[in-house]
C-alpha cells in the first residue's frame, strides 16, 4: 500500500457489515492488519456522507475501538490511529478531485 500518514502499510483486512445506499453509510471492520496493536483486536468504523451547502459533500466517519482483554489504549495511541485514517481520506479525496468523472 505505501507510505500513509507516515506509516508504512503492508496489509489490512477488512470486513463489510453494512452498506446502506440509500443513507450513504457503510460499516466495517478492521480485523487484521500490520497497523493492529498489541492491545487492539478490532477497530470498527462508521462512514457517513452527507450533502453540504456548497453542493458537495461532507465525510463523516466514526470508529470504536475494541481492544484485547486486560489492554487499555492511550490518548496517544488514538490519536495515531485517527493521523493514519486522515492521511488515508486525504489519499482518498485527492484522487476523486483530480478524477472526477472515474466513478460517474
Amino acid at each position: 500500500m505505501g507510505d500513509i500518514a507516515g506509516g508504512h502499510l503492508k496489509y489490512l483486512k477488512h470486513r463489510i457489515d453494512t452498506i446502506d445506499i440509500e443513507n450513504l453509510v457503510c460499516k466495517y471492520t478492521l480485523i487484521e492488519g500490520d497497523v493492529v496493536f498489541d492491545k487492539i483486536e478490532s477497530v470498527a468504523y462508521e462512514v457517513k456522507f452527507e450533502a453540504s451547502s456548497d453542493g458537495g459533500c461532507m465525510c463523516k466517519m466514526t470508529s470504536e475501538y475494541h481492544t484485547k482483554a486486560g489492554a487499555e489504549l492511550k490518548e496517544e495511541d488514538i490519536k495515531q490511529g485517527k493521523d493514519k485514517a486522515m492521511g488515508l481520506y486525504k489519499v482518498v479525496e485527492e484522487y476523486l478531485l483530480a478524477n472526477p468523472n472515474v466513478y460517474a
